[in-house]
C-alpha cells in the first residue's frame, strides 16, 4: 500500500528522517529533484518559492538558490553535492554564502524502487548537535516544512501533462478463446507477435499466475533493444489477465509505470478480447513512447489477428 502521508521521525537527537511514497519511477523522482524547472515548482513549505541561481548536480557541485517567503523574507542557500548516484541517491550540504561560514547540516535522499513504478523518497537530515536541530525545528517549523515540501512534491508530480494516457481496444478474433489466451501466455506464442510492425521480441518470459513475473525484450527494425518487465496481479483462465508494465531503460531503470487489463469472451467459436492500459506516470525520456502508444498496440492486435488465423489454418502451427 502506497504511504500516502508523510512520515516524520527522529532515529537520533542529531537526526531529522522525512519519508513518503509516490506512485510514480525513481528516474521520475529524481529528475523532479534535480532539474530546475520542476525544483522551482514544489520544492519549499506552502507559500514559498524558490528560485534557483545556478545548478550542478554533481560530486563537489553547488546549486545556489533564494527562498522567497510569503512574508517577503529571502533566504539564500548554499547546497553543495558530495555524491550524486541517479537515481538512487543524494548526498548534499546546506552551507551559507561562503566556505568560511559553517555547515548547517547534511542530507541524504534516497530513492528506493518499491516495484510496478512506485518509489519511496527518504530525506535524512544530519545536524552537528542535538540543539542545532532542536533550533531549526522550533524556529523554522523544520518538521512542519518536510511535510509540505513532500506533498507539494506529489502534488507536482502527479499534476505533470504527461502522467496519464489510455488506450482501449477491442477485437474478435476467429480463434477459440483457449487458443486466445495461449497467445498470451505462451512464451513460445506470445514472442510471435509482442510488439509493433518491424518488432521482434527474442527475450520473451512468462509466468502467469497472481505475482508471477513477464519479461520481455522488444528489439527494433534498426536493432534497439527496449525492454520491460511485468507482474501479474490477477489471472483467471481464461477470462481474464491483469499485469503491470514497466518500460524500462538501458540500465534497467523505469522509464514510466502503467497497469493493463485484458479480457477474454468466447462468442461462439470466435473470441472477443478487450484490451485496456493506462500509463500512470513517466519520465519525461518516455513521451515519444507515450506518443506512440496507442499505434503500437493496434499494430500487436494485427500481428496476433495474423497469427491467429495462420494457426487455424496450419493446426500443426499449434504445437
Amino acid at each position: 500500500m502506497v504511504m500516502e502521508k508523510t512520515m516524520i521521525t527522529k532515529p537520533s537527537d542529531r537526526e531529522l528522517m522525512v519519508t513518503r511514497e509516490f506512485d510514480a519511477p525513481r528516474e521520475l523522482l529524481f529528475e523532479v529533484w534535480t532539474d530546475p524547472k520542476h525544483l522551482e515548482q514544489w520544492y519549499g513549505p506552502n507559500g514559498f518559492r524558490t528560485e534557483t541561481l545556478s545548478m550542478d548536480v554533481r560530486p563537489g557541485g553547488v546549486w545556489r538558490q533564494i527562498m522567497h517567503g510569503p512574508d517577503g523574507r529571502e533566504y539564500k542557500n548554499r547546497v553543495v553535492y558530495s555524491e550524486v548516484a541517479p537515481p538512487e541517491r543524494l548526498v548534499y550540504r546546506h552551507a551559507g554564502e561562503t566556505d568560511e561560514e559553517p555547515v548547517h547540516h547534511e542530507t541524504t535522499t534516497t530513492f528506493d524502487d518499491l516495484g510496478e513504478g512506485r518509489t519511496r523518497v527518504s530525506m535524512r537530515l544530519v545536524f552537528p548537535t542535538a540543539a542545532e536541530l532542536e533550533f531549526v525545528v522550533k524556529t523554522y517549523g523544520a518538521e512542519q516544512g518536510g511535510v509540505q515540501t513532500m506533498e507539494r512534491l506529489a502534488e507536482h508530480v502527479a499534476a505533470m501533462p504527461t502522467a496519464r494516457r489510455e488506450v482501449t481496444l477491442t477485437r474478435r478474433f476467429d480463434a477459440s478463446r483457449e487458443d486466445v489466451w495461449r497467445a498470451w501466455t505462451d512464451a513460445e506464442v506470445l514472442r510471435l507477435w509482442w510488439g509493433p510492425k518491424g518488432f521482434t521480441a527474442p527475450v520473451c518470459e512468462v509466468d502467469a499466475r497472481p505475482g508471477g513475473r513477464m519479461r520481455i525484450v522488444m528489439r527494433g527494425p534498426d536493432g534497439a533493444e527496449y525492454p520491460m518487465r511485468c507482474v501479474f496481479r490477477e489471472v483467471v483462465k481464461p477470462e481474464l489477465l491483469v499485469f503491470t508494465n514497466v518500460p524500462l531503460n538501458a540500465d534497467g531503470g523505469a522509464l514510466m509505470a502503467g497497469l493493463t487489463t485484458v479480457t477474454f469472451e468466447e462468442m461462439g467459436g470466435q473470441t472477443e478480447m478487450s484490451l485496456h492500459t493506462v500509463m500512470t506516470t513517466m519520465t519525461e525520456r518516455a513521451v515519444p513512447m507515450i506518443e506512440g502508444m496507442n499505434q503500437g498496440w493496434s499494430m500487436s492486435m494485427q500481428k496476433l489477428a495474423e497469427l491467429m488465423a495462420s494457426m487455424a489454418t496450419h493446426p500443426t502451427s499449434r504445437a
